[in-house]
């Protein structure tokens, strides 16, 4: 049994203009579902949307994608995403907060999306954030079972 079984997760995909989401709680969720997107227009705005997700949501936990170059080096982002998770850590002190490398899951994502017919077989610009989300908490639990 799982440290994770009973908990509500978030999912998320930072990226500077789009960041997108996937919820999922083991004991009551087949699989992650695709929750939606923030569009990004300020630090204080994106910090409120995820706060009312957790609230609405009983969020406990949340599994943040963090990038990592091909080589496994950091980039640029990798600094922006950890600082990212910093805010979160100090903006919601009761929910922990993981990193998950998220290294190729956009194209793991695009991939899917070509294979799914729930995707009509082509690749959805509007939800390859959220996908990629869900298979950023997917990564995280396969990882610690």
């Amino acid at each position: 049994m799982s440290i994770f079984e009973n908990a509500y997760i978030l999912g998320i995909d930072y990226g500077l203009k789009v960041i997108g989401l996937s919820t999922y709680c083991p004991s009551r969720d087949p699989y992650p579902l695709l929750y939606g997107r923030i569009v990004v227009e300020s630090e204080k705005h994106t910090l409120g949307e995820i706060k009312r997700i957790c609230d609405e949501e009983f969020i406990d936990t949340i599994i943040l994608g963090i990038p990592f170059l091909t080589d496994g080096n950091e980039s640029t982002m990798t600094k922006k995403v950890r600082l990212f998770g910093e805010k979160l850590e100090q903006e919601f002190p009761s929910i922990k907060v993981f990193f998950q490398d998220e290294t190729l899951t956009t194209y793991e994502a695009e991939e899917r999306m070509k294979n799914d017919p729930a995707f009509n077989f082509t690749v959805d610009p509007k939800k390859i954030d959220t996908l990629s989300a869900a298979i950023i908490i997917e990564s995280f639990l396969n990882e610690r079972n």
